[in-house]
């Protein structure tokens, strides 16, 4: 019943963590455009620029003021609460899923530290992330946005080599992920929404506001823009265990994101000069050379300590015994693991024919990255691992 009722919160805080990110990514996407579209040439002296645009059978002309309109509007919708529900829902998502089953998967096999000193890293460097991100941009290195940008490529890369030294493949990212999204919403939080109070507080009290604190928020918004498809793919990473789940996978991580980041870049700009459609097929190009290298090598041939003898041929009661001392406490009808209520993704190894039917992903994860089993709890060895993918590939 407990993994029964964890499963069904895990869904649903996922389900809402979904629908409130695609809210706060379509609106960061739609005002970056929109501001990189503007038709600066607008003679009016208050407007920045404007913008007509058909959509749904409908005409809509957008404007926007240099910094304000002399009288604030009754009505002025603000973007904050997309921001704050997709962090909040993430945060416990993370909670759910990784600290409630840390040794299964938080922890990295083999780590010297325990599952709650895990954890409590886990919460530090959400904090110091977001310390480290805000004093970087409050440095002189704001007045040179590439500089700063590739000195926080730099501190991500070194936080996602550090985590994978103490957490699982898959952990280590989703905790990159929650760190560039505490920036993320930190940026929303304590930069922009008090950048704009402050714009609507000196227009109603019929002051001059003050243009470097939208102009500070307009960077930290643009931030949030280019981070958005690193966080994506961290978001849907754990579906891919040649990433998480490869030995440099944190420099896996940096080339994805990068690549991430100049796909966004060329989005963003592609209406100002068309010679960046280079950016394209340099990406294409980028993650085929990712998809060679992460290619599963050759387990190295291990003898039986017994027999001395080094697998060729693999029976199908071998194969299954395997499977079923590593693999059936979870992938199961009825699974014994606490943590499952039901066989993870509807996989279930408790035959032979079951086994066939699950081969390639079996191979994938048990043999070519061996991010299975979790954790490496039942202490699957490379000797079962060998023999399992020569039995795995004998029956192709």
């Amino acid at each position: 019943m407990e993994a029964h009722l964890l499963e069904w919160m895990n869904l649903i805080v996922r389900w809402v963590h979904v629908i409130v990110g695609i809210a706060w990514i379509g609106a960061s996407f739609y005002f970056v455009w929109l501001e990189n579209n503007l038709d600066r040439t607008v003679k009016n002296p208050e407007l920045a620029g404007e913008l007509w645009a058909i959509h749904g059978g409908g005409i809509y002309h957008l404007q926007k003021y240099n910094l304000a309109p002399a009288t604030m509007p009754k009505h002025l919708h603000w973007f904050k609460w997309e921001a704050y529900s997709t962090w909040l829902t993430g945060v416990l998502l993370l909670a759910l899923v990784y600290y409630i089953n840390a040794n299964s998967y938080l922890v990295a096999p083999g780590s010297s530290l325990s599952a709650t000193a895990t954890i409590a890293l886990g919460v530090a460097v959400l904090v110091i992330g977001w310390i480290a991100y805000d004093l970087l941009c409050k440095s002189p290195l704001r007045h040179q946005p590439a500089l700063l940008g590739i000195v926080l490529i730099l501190f991500l890369t070194v936080a996602a080599w550090g985590l994978s030294q103490f957490m699982s493949g898959r952990a280590a990212y989703i905790h990159v992920g929650a760190i560039i999204g505490t920036m993320m919403v930190g940026n929303v939080f304590f930069v922009i929404m008090p950048a704009q109070r402050s714009l609507v507080a000196a227009v109603e009290a019929g002051e001059t506001p003050d243009p470097s604190k939208p102009k500070n928020a307009l960077l930290r918004s643009r931030h949030n823009n280019y981070l958005t498809l690193p966080v994506v793919f961290i978001m849907i990473s754990n579906h891919f265990p040649s990433t998480y789940g490869h030995e440099w996978n944190w420099l896996i991580l940096l080339g994805v994101s990068l690549v991430s980041v100049g796909v966004r870049h060329y989005f963003n700009i592609r209406h100002k000069a068309r010679q960046f459609i280079w950016i394209l097929p340099v990406a294409m190009l980028a993650m085929f050379v990712m998809a060679y290298v992460t290619a599963p090598k050759p387990l190295p041939i291990v003898a039986d300590q017994q027999t001395n003898e080094t697998p060729a041929k693999i029976s199908d009661d071998k194969a299954l015994a395997i499977v079923t001392q590593h693999c059936v406490d979870c992938h199961a009808a009825q699974p014994k693991s606490p943590a499952f209520a039901s066989a993870p993704g509807g996989v279930m190894l408790e035959n032979v024919l079951q086994i066939r039917l699950h081969s390639e992903a079996v191979y994938q994860q048990s043999v070519a990255t061996q991010v299975m089993p979790l954790g490496n709890m039942t202490q699957m060895t490379t000797l079962e691992r060998q023999q399992l993918g020569t039995w795995l590939l004998q029956k192709k």
